[in-house]
């Protein structure tokens, strides 16, 4: 049976890229694409997989929950999350989640090819591999605080949070006050520094 390894990506290009890289790096692979949580939903129940690369901010996604559901059709399936999201602030709940690995789409691409190198080894898929110590701190944190943290750091206001997340403006603003009380700060820049502080911890 060919072995299989399932991108779940809705970036064309991203797409593209992965496929040759992957191909030239994993020649008994063979690769698949999915570019929605659905597509990769209705593939799994009659495709066996041995890895899924997911972008978790893939449309129709349910942030972590993804990996849960995807181990629901396929216990033994081995998950890398491979996002634009900051491994030293996110990995620890996504690994918590069950993912297997964490890579961010702006570390080398060697980076990703020892990643996948040591998920396809594993034996178990209970052990997860962490490639950079982070902070359990970040964890505290559910899945829409993360997503409202990261667009905060990138200087978006509340409104446009909103907008991108597809929540009510008091909803935005009832997550802001809770990572503001997480992380005991009172503005944004307060948040950056600290978070920054956390990072410089590791």
């Amino acid at each position: 049976m060919t072995k299989k390894i399932l991108i779940v990506e809705d970036q064309v290009v991203v797409q593209m890229g992965l496929e040759i890289l992957l191909e030239e790096s994993f020649h008994s692979y063979h690769i698949e694409i999915a570019s929605s949580f659905s597509d990769a939903i209705s593939y799994l129940p009659s495709e066996e997989v041995a890895l899924i690369i997911l972008d978790i901010n893939i449309p129709g996604g349910e942030n972590s929950k993804m990996i849960e559901k995807f181990r629901a059709i396929q216990p033994l399936v081995k998950i890398l999350v491979y996002t634009g999201l900051q491994q030293e602030i996110y990995a620890d709940h996504y690994i918590s989640a069950g993912a297997n690995g964490f890579v961010s789409k702006i570390d080398d691409e060697k980076q990703l090819i020892l990643s996948i190198n040591k998920i396809l080894s594993q034996n178990n898929v209970s052990h997860k591999l962490k490639t950079i110590p982070t902070k359990d701190f970040f964890s505290e944190l559910s899945s829409r605080e993360l997503q409202v943290m990261h667009l905060l750091t990138q200087g978006k206001f509340t409104k446009e949070i909103a907008t991108a997340l597809d929540l009510k403006v008091s909803t935005v603003s009832t997550y802001k006050s809770r990572i503001f009380e997480k992380f005991k700060v009172e503005n944004v820049i307060e948040l950056i520094k600290k978070i920054e502080i956390f990072n410089n911890l590791n």
